[in-house]
C-alpha cells in the first residue's frame, strides 16, 4: 500500500471517528435532557425573555440585499491584504492594477448607491 493511500485512509477514518467521539463525550458529560426541565428548552433572545413574533414572520428583502452587499464588499476587501503585504515586490504595475481594482469596486459601490439599495426606508 502506498503512502498516499495510507494517508487518505487515515484522514477518512479520522473524519468519521472525531465526530462520533465528540458526540459520545457530549452525551456522557452533558447527560440527557429531561422532559421536565423547562429552562433548558426555553427560548432566549439576547436577554429578552419573551420572543417577538413567530417563526413564520416575513423578513424584508432589504435585509438580504444588505447582507449580500456586505459579503460582496467584504470579500473584495480581503484582496487588499495580499497586495499590501507584497506592495514593494509588485512595483508600479501592481499599484496601477490595484487602482484599477479599486476603481471597479468604487464603480460597483456607486451603482448600488444610485440604485437606492442602501436606503432602508
Amino acid at each position: 500500500m502506498s503512502h498516499n493511500a495510507l494517508a487518505m485512509i487515515t484522514i477518512v477514518g479520522l473524519a468519521f471517528m472525531i465526530p462520533l467521539i465528540l458526540m459520545v463525550v457530549s452525551r456522557v458529560l452533558g447527560g440527557v435532557a429531561k422532559t421536565g426541565s423547562a429552562g433548558k428548552f426555553a427560548t432566549y433572545e439576547s436577554g429578552i425573555m419573551q420572543t417577538i413574533g413567530t417563526a413564520e414572520d416575513k423578513i424584508s428583502v432589504k435585509f438580504y440585499l444588505t447582507a449580500i452587499l456586505f459579503i460582496i464588499f467584504d470579500v473584495e476587501a480581503v484582496f487588499l491584504y495580499p497586495w499590501a503585504v507584497n506592495f514593494k515586490a509588485l512595483g508600479v504595475m501592481g499599484l496601477i492594477e490595484m487602482f484599477v481594482f479599486l476603481a471597479i469596486l468604487l464603480a460597483g459601490y456607486v451603482y448600488v448607491w444610485k440604485k437606492g439599495a442602501l436606503k432602508w426606508d
